[in-house]
């Protein structure tokens, strides 16, 4: 049968200090196992050596919670050479691999264990460990492996197969198949079987000693089990399973006294060695009770001569299995009836036990290390970081235990004579023996009682006396004000457990009156919020979490009674955490219960959030502000009562200005400060039109020095030039004079339109503004033509890096909105530009020429998307072709071809300047 082999470390490529890799070979709850150096190279390798060549049959790695490797390959070999070097791995034969868990999901507050099952044989086993997954914690790059675990067989077992055909042969006469479930691994029998003892995680999370003890009591079971001495056996499995719990109890003790001795807490590593020293003696005391212990058992496991590399199964083991005595034996079985060992609760330490149990350790003598087998030897000393012991052991002391036992079968200190008067009550109802345990110094003793009391209180029969039911509650809700108070997390736990309930289960299935509840309320309420500003972030968050349920029970909600309590107003001597959880319980609870015959109303609620606007700490009026806007929600105008006028004085005050601010969110009107950026932007707009302005009329001006020139050129070629023969000039005949006609006079070069009002400040807010012929990009704010306001986003605009061309439509689109464009293909396509013009506007396709782009955007039945484009269109209308000045895109009399107007920055775009002529 696989088991447990024994194991040393032969060599390893480095290790950090303290954390060699020796410390593989120690399986506790406190081992530190081995870690890289610091920055090391990679791969690193461990070799070990097994006490005997053996058939290796499964492999069990513990990692670490944030050092974790990424991979670990295994290699194994019959013998090693003379001169050993480790990365001559030539003798080893590889095995494989396996891939750890970066361990992100649980934030590296877990360990991963992994089990990697093998069929090998060999005598030295080598590990490599590749790079180290990357985290936040793992400041250093380093690998680490809390501890390993080997199971397997000796080589050498010749009885193996021998054994297998004799249970195959048994099995084929008792038809039993290979699949039968009930021999499926729960049947020791079998050679493949595995032992939950030999688990690594056994071993991991429990007291050595006890370890060592369960491993003795499982061969006396076994030996039983063989001679047919079934009661005992059951005995023995019993004690067994209540040993694994004291066990892991021991361990947590282990954990928690390094913890206080490396924040160098003397006096709680003190009190925890006491505890952890009474609770063993305890627990042996119990069992030597059921004669299922012995002076051997009870000595240290540096004492024993354990023998853990030797397995049961093994033919050497049978010369050295421990013989229980006739006379043991048949004692034991005749006290089969008597109660098992106790189930011992599990998460915070236990107190001290009764006061006739003392315990004198002798002092050990000093034993070398390194001679002992691996699992005699002494825990290793302390080398993790403060803190570190809690996240790699998570212990939890929020397992209340069910009350499932009858009573309470110990016995603590008597009552004194204060207690006996302060509780008279209590002790008339639930006797001395109970309420002596919810007094008891300690505190498991005050657990037990409650649960003990729970259990009581469940198990009452309908129809007992009104007046005996309800002494039972008032003596209850007694006892549980008390336990509200206390300091350890699962004693105030059992106390809401036990108030719970009373008021959810005991009162309605006895059919109190709502007196009662009202009863359990009032005497629990205030002391439960005293609790909530405890120092312990946890107690707060329990306490919290408890009144906001309690306030939510419908047996509970019809009194109204937890609400009053909480708009009393906040003392100034208060704690920060008791105001704040006294406010957050608040805000929470109007969300569920509202105003409305909840028992909170507007005028309480209102009255008690201004005041709290005072409170000295920002949390406390941060959630006030909150509550009072939520309120404003809905009453708005009745809120307003409660608090001073919305003037610039009241304003000065940050809390006020931040609640008016938000009465103005509510309302759907701008805020003061988004009133002020509105008149910011409008002070920009009007300057900025004011610029836009000004560059227009720049434009006018060189508009008219081009005019000018043009007309002394027309007036030079029109003079006559005849001359006699003497070289004199001929006078002509007196002609009538022919007046100066000036064509760009109140003209609009653009749109052809003519207006009186058209001087430079008109044409300027003409083109700004109401000329169908431009329009003002969106995002340069220039001034371009319709016709080139796709070539001006493409080549000219500020943001022509952001555009991109379609070539279906031909048009200038967003870059990130140009694959969807294109993909969904319901642009219109365009045509060559000798066939068609393209309008930016409206996207449709019309016929060719300079004059039918005044056509399409100035004509009623044009482009319908020219914003500029109104009603009053007729006073524009388009001038007959080949008459009056009109755009084109070269110049052909007049001026000189591809003469431009002048745009500076922030004027008309270089696309949008035309040449002109007249005709």
């Amino acid at each position: 049968m696989p088991h447990k082999i024994g194991f040393v470390i032969v060599s390893s490529s480095g290790h950090e200090d303290g954390f060699s890799a020796r410390e593989l070979m120690i399986h506790a709850p406190t081992v530190s196992g081995w870690r890289s150096p610091r920055f090391c190279q990679f791969p690193q390798e461990i070799v070990l050596q097994m006490v005997e060549r053996c058939r290796i049959r499964k492999l069990q790695l513990l990692a670490h919670q944030y050092m974790i490797s990424s991979k670990i390959e295994f290699y194994i070999s019959e013998s090693l050479p003379e001169y050993f070097v480790p990365y001559q791995a030539e003798r080893f034969r590889r095995l494989g691999y396996v891939s750890l868990c970066d361990n992100a999901k649980t934030g590296c507050k877990a360990r991963e264990l992994k089990s990697v099952y093998v069929d090998a044989v060999g005598q030295f086993l080598k590990l490599i460990f590749h790079q180290n997954h990357v985290n936040k914690y793992n400041i250093y790059n380093q690998v680490a492996l809390v501890a390993i675990n080997i199971i397997g067989d000796p080589a050498d077992f010749s009885d193996e197969s021998n054994s297998t055909s004799r249970e195959k042969l048994i099995d084929h006469y008792l038809g039993h198949s290979a699949e039968d479930p009930a021999l499926d691994g729960t049947y020791t029998g079998k050679p493949d079987y595995i032992s939950p003892l030999d688990d690594l995680a056994f071993d991991m999370y429990q007291d050595p000693e006890v370890a060592q003890i369960i491993r003795k009591l499982d061969e006396r079971k076994r030996d039983a089990v063989q001679k047919e001495r079934y009661d005992y056996a059951k005995k023995l499995k019993q004690a067994i399973a209540d040993l694994q719990k004291v066990g892991e109890r021991l361990g947590r003790y282990e954990v928690e006294k390094r913890c206080a001795v490396e924040k160098e807490d003397y006096d709680l590593a003190k009190e925890k060695k006491q505890q952890m020293e009474q609770y063993r003696a305890k627990v042996y005391q119990q069992l030597e009770l059921h004669n299922l212990l012995d002076v051997e058992l009870m000595r240290r496991p540096f004492d024993l001569p354990l023998q853990p590399l030797v397995h049961p199964g093994s033919p050497r083991h049978q010369s050295t299995k421990p013989s229980l005595p006739q006379q043991e034996e048949m004692l034991a079985e005749k006290q089969v009836t008597e109660p098992p060992l106790p189930e011992q609760p599990s998460s915070q330490p236990r107190g001290a036990p009764p006061s006739h149990v003392t315990v004198n350790p002798e002092p050990q003598p000093k034993i070398s290390v390194e001679t002992l087998p691996y699992d005699e030897r002494p825990l290793p000393a302390i080398h993790k970081q403060q803190g570190e012991a809690l996240t790699e052991y998570e212990m939890s002391n929020t397992d209340i235990r069910e009350a499932q036992r009858g009573g309470i079968t110990w016995e603590p200190e008597p009552l004194t004579e204060k207690v006996l008067r302060e509780a008279s009550s209590a002790i008339d109802v639930f006797g001395e023996t109970l309420v002596a345990g919810a007094y008891s110094k300690t505190w498991s003793y005050r657990e037990d009682a409650l649960l003990a009391l729970y259990k009581q209180l469940m198990e009452m029969p309908i129809g007992t006396p009104k007046e005996d039911l309800k002494n039972m509650l008032r003596a209850s809700v007694f006892l549980i004000r008390r336990a509200v108070k206390d300091i350890v997390t699962s004693v105030f736990q059992a106390s809401l457990k036990l108030l719970k309930m009373i008021i959810t289960q005991y009162i309605p299935k006895h059919k109190l009156s709502k007196l009662e509840t009202t009863h359990c309320v009032e005497r629990t309420i205030p002391v439960l919020l005293t609790r909530t500003g405890d120092s312990s972030t946890r107690l707060r968050i329990i306490a919290s979490n408890f009144i906001q349920e309690m306030a939510l029970f419908k047996e509970v909600k019809s009194l109204q009674i937890i609400p009053t309590y909480l708009v009393q107003p906040l003392k100034a001597n208060s704690s920060t955490h008791l105001a704040m959880s006294q406010m957050d319980l608040l805000a929470r609870l109007l969300k569920d219960l509202g105003t409305e015959g909840s028992g909170f109303t507007t005028d309480s609620v209102m009255r008690f959030s201004v005041s709290a606007l005072e409170h000295r700490v920002y949390e406390v009026r941060e959630t006030a502000v909150r509550i009072i806007l939520d309120l404003y929600r809905r009453y708005r105008t009745l809120i307003l009562e409660y608090l001073p006028p919305d003037d610039s004085n009241t304003r000065k005050n940050v809390l006020y200005k931040t609640i008016f601010e938000g009465f103005a969110k509510i309302d759907g009107k701008p805020s003061e400060a988004e009133i002020r950026a509105q008149k910011k932007a409008a002070t920009e707009a009007e300057k900025q039109k004011k610029e836009e302005i000004k560059v227009l009329q720049g434009q006018l001006a060189a508009l008219r020095e081009i005019q000018a020139e043009v007309q002394e050129k027309e007036s030079d070629s029109t003079k006559p030039k005849n001359l006699d023969a003497q070289g004199r000039k001929a006078c002509l005949p007196s002609a009538p004079a022919v007046p100066e006609t000036h064509y760009l006079d109140n003209l609009c070069i653009f749109c052809g339109e003519r207006s009186e009002s058209f001087t430079e400040e008109g044409l300027d807010l003409h083109y700004w503004k109401h000329c169908l012929m431009l329009t003002r990009c969106e995002y340069c704010k220039q001034v371009v033509e319709i016709a080139s306001l796709t070539e001006h986003l493409l080549t000219e605009c500020d943001r022509k890096d952001g555009f991109g061309k379609c070539y279906r439509c031909s048009e200038a689109v967003l870059k990130e909105e140009l694959p969807g464009h294109i993909k969904t293909k319901d642009c219109n396509p365009a045509k060559s530009e000798k066939l068609a013009n393209r309008c930016p506007l409206c996207h449709e396709n019309f016929s060719p020429g300079e004059e039918a782009w005044k056509v399409h955007l100035m004509g009623p039945a044009g482009c319908t998307m020219n914003l500029r484009k109104t009603h009053i269109l007729h006073k524009a209308q388009v001038p007959p072709l080949g008459k009056g000045p009109t755009t084109t895109r070269a110049g052909t009399s007049g001026l000189k071809a591809g003469s431009k107007i002048p745009t500076p920055k922030g004027g008309l775009s270089k696309s949008s300047s035309r040449t002109y002529t007249k005709r």
